[in-house]
């Protein structure tokens, strides 16, 4: 995704266009973005029909190829026009329905912001210690692959690089793939954190 110009020119274009289209505060609410390299939590700010104003947690520096995902899985192609402090600017690919994205309309029923990762990790029933992968991660929980069998109900604990640990209930299984549900709650930071973390890990050689 090329910009011609410099910065400060691409700022002044990004001005230009919060001034020419109306915006709306869309205070806290999560959503994703999603390039090949990984996904990464953010929260929207405001929106209007060609741009979106997000908070980050973590630079997006060598990023490319993003998309904007909402929690009822809709998807919206944006290119990086400005990053600063902690909040970003994007200018959608294509001019959006703003009252659409608003009532976060989408293909799939609203639900907590699931940050796809393929991390190492372990669980503990009963004592016994066993491999698992940890395939996504939300502030509830986790969806994992383990090769050890368990039940729906199935108490156990589960803990990674970069993830400490924490006590989990199976709530879903379609062998080798659980749904866990965990006792704590992680914050939007600490999970958007994590999960940046375990992605920059990935493809680094095991030590």
């Amino acid at each position: 995704m090329n910009f011609p110009g410099s910065l400060s020119t691409r700022s002044a274009e990004s001005s230009a266009d919060q001034r020419a289209t109306p915006r709306f505060a869309l205070l806290l609410r999560a959503a994703k973005l999603v390039s090949p390299g990984g996904e990464y939590l953010c929260i929207v700010r405001d929106v209007s029909a060609t741009g979106v104003k997000l908070r980050l947690f973590h630079s997006l520096a060598g990023v490319e190829q993003l998309a904007l995902e909402s929690v009822t899985g809709e998807r919206t192609g944006v290119n990086l026009v400005w990053e600063h402090a902690g909040e970003a600017g994007f200018r959608f690919v294509q001019p959006i329905d703003v009252e659409r994205f608003i009532a976060e309309a989408g293909p799939y029923p609203k639900r907590p912001i699931r940050i796809g990762v393929d991390h190492s990790a372990r669980i503990t029933v009963a004592g016994t210690v066993s491999g698992a992968r940890l395939l996504d991660l939300s502030r509830q929980g986790a969806r994992i692959e383990t090769d050890q069998r368990l039940a729906i109900g199935q108490q156990l604990r589960i803990d990674a690089a970069e993830m400490p640990q924490f006590e989990a209930t199976v709530c879903w299984r379609r062998e080798p793939a659980y749904g866990l549900v965990f006792r704590q709650l992680m914050s939007l930071e600490e999970l958007a954190q994590r999960t940046f973390r375990m992605q920059a890990l990935r493809g680094l050689p095991s030590r």
